[in-house]
């Protein structure tokens, strides 16, 4: 959390000092107002925090937080849903590398995927393959599938390829919902 609030609001610093409209790293990063881009950073590095965590095994609400930060309307939205989509598939990447690792412990008490869960992934993921993976995005079960592209092997470029469009959409869709609302 402290390097993400450490990069969110570098990158906050720099939006609001115009890199984006062609300024230089140090000349944008002079011409910031601190006021603005460290609130902003701060908010940034809550919806990544929230987005990770909500991904790996840990219970959180992203989608509740980017809803909230796109009904402020003060952020350009596609920053927001770049950052929860970052967050959350980073946190999804997680949950692949313990299913790499942690087979051996999947009969101990304190496993955080009930076996009964894992072996019901892994069944999808066997029948369905890779493309099962498009369904990362669901709570609890998702975070079990991508526990299960690990434990299977599936290979990280197609795994974190598939996740990252899956995650995206699911925000996409948060994204539009809450546009239509407000």
């Amino acid at each position: 959390p402290v390097v993400a609030l450490i990069v969110s609001c570098v990158f906050a610093l720099i939006y609001n000092g115009g890199i984006l409209d062609g300024e230089s790293f140090i000349d944008a990063f002079s011409n910031t107002d601190a006021t603005v881009g460290l609130p902003w950073g701060a908010l940034i590095a809550l919806l990544f925090s929230a987005a990770f965590l909500a991904a790996t095994l840990f219970p959180a609400q992203s989608e509740a937080v980017l809803a909230a930060l796109l009904a402020a309307d003060e952020h350009p939205a596609w920053a927001l849903i770049t950052v929860a989509t970052l967050g959350n598939t980073l946190g999804a990447t997680v949950n692949w590398i313990l299913g790499l690792y942690v087979q051996r412990f999947h009969d101990r008490r304190w496993f955080p995927v009930k076996p009964e869960r894992l072996a019901q992934a892994e069944r999808w993921y066997r029948r369905w393959g890779r493309w099962s993976l498009l369904l990362s995005w669901a709570p609890v079960f998702g975070d079990a599938l991508c526990l299960a592209a690990g434990v299977l092997r599936e290979p990280f470029r197609s795994f974190f390829g598939i996740v990252l469009a899956a995650k995206f959409l699911r925000y996409l869709v948060v994204a539009g919902l809450v546009f239509s609302i407000i």
